[in-house]
């Protein structure tokens, strides 16, 4: 193919496609609407191959103890209730069991975004209208939620499963933010290692507090997703490009360790004589540079917790 063929073929791929028409239920209110994904990646796809002759690795499904390669249709699901043991449902159990296909999201409260914690996020979808006759009602609610200050909170059946959804404005739309159910977000508190109540109160007062909060200062600015791009896929498909050219690729070897143990206090000075003379507003990106992962904003937009949720859980 082409690079015209190719440019043709990903001008079709790049059109958004529904993946979910359906209705939300306002009060008595009927909004005809279409569901699109909002999140399109750019990752790296890799094959699996051998290593000398680059042929493609195949997998069969075959049964253990057997080399016979099982058919789908032959395959149920299993659930390991004891080492060993397993609990197989067929599909039509499955069926059953799963959330009556319905094409309504049902809006059940308003709350205030602030209430809701970023961990809870799992996808974002972009909403809109599902043809002129719902642009009128899809206004009204993209506005209520405006000028109200409030999400909407509902829930909806899509691909089979129940999801508690978030529905708030975003720029012109509205934006649709599946959420984790309380069971599926682990206790923090939980977590090993965490600091002693004596140290986390010492913490927060003293010098190294004050310094701390400069640091900040000196680091806070306009927050731009522009200057967070992805060096990662960049570098790989650089080094794909020199490799498929039959280019020698040098492996930079790996920096030593130092082995200087700093203390807290000298940390946080040295930071900050660093940052010093860095204006916040026009020196972020150089501040940001400098300082390396430290610089890491924390993120607190839905759209942003979705991929930090797929990563981790996919």
């Amino acid at each position: 193919m082409g690079p015209s063929g190719r440019a043709a073929r990903h001008q079709i791929e790049s059109v958004p496609r529904p993946i979910w028409r359906g209705t939300i239920s306002f009060g008595l209110v009927a909004i005809p609407v279409k569901v699109f994904p909002a999140i399109e990646s750019h990752r790296p796809v890799f094959h699996e191959v051998e290593g000398k002759s680059g042929r493609r690795i195949r997998y069969k499904r075959v049964a253990e103890g057997s080399e016979r390669e099982v058919p789908w249709e032959r395959i149920s699901r299993g659930f390991e209730v004891a080492k060993g043991r397993f609990v197989t449902l067929t599909k039509e159990e499955l069926e059953a069991a799963e959330a009556g296909a319905t094409h309504t999201i049902d809006v059940e409260q308003f709350v205030g975004l602030d209430e809701i914690d970023p961990v809870s996020w799992d996808q974002t979808y972009y909403v809109a209208p599902d043809g002129p006759a719902g642009e009128r009602s899809y206004a009204l609610f993209r506005e209520a939620l405006k000028k109200s200050g409030r999400v909407a909170i509902g829930r909806f059946v899509m691909r089979t499963k129940e999801r508690v959804v978030c529905l708030r404005p975003f720029h012109d739309i509205v934006a649709l933010q599946t959420m984790f159910f309380p069971d599926e977000v682990r206790d923090a508190r939980e977590l090993p290692d965490l600091p002693k109540a004596s140290v986390a109160s010492a913490a927060a007062r003293g010098r190294e507090l004050a310094l701390a909060l400069q640091i900040v200062d000196s680091l806070s600015g306009k927050w731009d997703p522009a200057k967070y791009q992805d060096t990662y896929r960049e570098r790989i498909m650089k080094l794909v490009e020199e490799k498929a050219k039959g280019g020698e690729i040098a492996v930079a070897p790996e920096p030593a360790k130092s082995g200087e143990v700093v203390d807290l206090m000298s940390a946080l000075k040295a930071s900050l004589a660093k940052g010093k003379g860095a204006h916040p507003a026009a020196d972020s990106s150089h501040a940001a540079t400098r300082t390396g992962r430290r610089a890491r904003p924390r993120a607190a937009s839905p759209a942003s917790a979705s991929a930090r949720r797929r990563r981790s859980s996919r």
